[in-house]
């Protein structure tokens, strides 16, 4: 399995997931827009370089695990973000 690395960059108001797999220059991003305590899910984007290896995945995952943990909710507007939303019924209290 390849190994990924996820960081999150909050800048107020937008903030970022990124991801980075382990030989690959190219980044994973999913960007949101915060409001309050919802986070806009707005763009999930993995370049060709590093797809399918599960990083889209892996980056609404850390989305949803810092939910839990501050309280946040989130509202998907990306599509890979809605989708994730509806094959994981556990989350449903996360959503805005």
């Amino acid at each position: 399995m390849t190994d990924v690395t996820i960081n999150h960059l909050d800048q107020g108001a937008r903030g970022e997931y990124h991801a980075r797999v382990e030989g690959a220059e190219d980044i994973g991003r999913l960007t949101y827009l915060r409001q309050g305590d919802v986070l806009v899910a707005d763009h999930t984007l993995v370049p060709p370089s590093i797809g399918g290896r599960g990083v889209a995945g892996k980056l609404v995952e850390a989305l949803v695990a810092d939910a839990r943990k501050f309280g946040w909710k989130i509202e998907p507007q990306c599509s890979y973000v809605a989708a994730a939303f509806k094959r994981h019924p556990d989350w449903a209290d996360l959503r805005a």
